[in-house]
């Protein structure tokens, strides 16, 4: 009687071990296995470094970052930024006239923005800026003769361009070598802030001494990445300042 019992619980011990082997495997085929993810990293285009004779000196002073921390700037903050530009910057920000301020105007870009250096703004008469800074009319109508819509590289601004004012003005050459109505010369250009471009020129545009054929902007320009603004065009047209609202369609020149 021992011994069969023995072999009944010998065989009872087989059976259980033999139904529990199954169930392991099928618990452990049950586990969810994780499935591997692959990252792709989508390649950025490099900043191309801005182009003309003072460029060195203003790559000097760029902060940690170059170009890249540039990019990540608005239009406006790039301006404020620069220690070249402290005069025009006073001049769109309403530190020069507090009824001219058009900040908000310009970071809704894109803009190719033609701005004075503070050598330029030193070449006027004193009178001249005294003049600007007491005429809100005026002084928006001389930023807006500096914008121009569209976003163009260094190789490509060329040709004639109606401006933010209403009159256009006449971009030649390319690269390093560019002039702007033949009477201003791009120090340091193709700057890359955010939906901008930024060309520091070394003298001040004066919509009344636009080019001959450039009074009015009727003729387009020779890119139609400059012509083809969408929202910018609307809201460029109703400048925040508190100046007149025809300010920039009706220059005083």
């Amino acid at each position: 009687m021992t011994t069969r019992t023995k072999t009944l619980g010998v065989a009872a011990a087989i059976t259980a071990i033999a139904f529990s082997i199954p169930t392991a495997v099928t618990a452990s085929a049950d586990d969810p296995t994780p499935t591997p993810t692959t990252t792709v990293s989508t390649p950025v285009a490099p900043i191309p470094d801005p182009q003309g004779p003072g460029c060195d000196a203003y790559k000097a002073g760029l902060p940690a970052g170059g170009a890249t921390a540039v990019a990540k700037l608005s239009a406006s903050q790039a301006i404020a930024a620069n220690p070249d530009l402290k005069t025009f910057n006073a001049a769109i920000s309403g530190q020069l006239n507090p009824a001219v301020n058009i900040v908000s105007v310009l970071d809704n870009g894109p803009y190719i923005v033609f701005a004075p250096t503070d050598e330029a703004f030193a070449k006027l008469d004193p009178a001249q800026l005294d003049a600007l800074k007491a005429d809100p009319a005026a002084l928006t109508s001389l930023v807006y003769y500096h914008m121009v819509l569209g976003l163009l590289g260094a190789d490509e601004v060329h040709g004639k361009f109606p401006t933010q004012q209403g009159k256009q003005i006449t971009v030649t050459g390319k690269g390093g070598d560019i002039k702007v109505d033949d009477v201003a010369k791009v120090v340091c250009g193709d700057i890359q802030p955010a939906n901008s471009r930024i060309y520091m020129i070394d003298t001040v545009l004066n919509p009344a001494d636009a080019l001959p054929g450039n009074e009015t902007a009727t003729t387009s320009p020779t890119s139609t990445t400059a012509t083809t603004p969408t929202t910018p065009s609307t809201t460029a047209a109703t400048p925040t300042s508190s100046a007149p609202a025809a300010a920039p369609a009706s220059p005083t020149a």
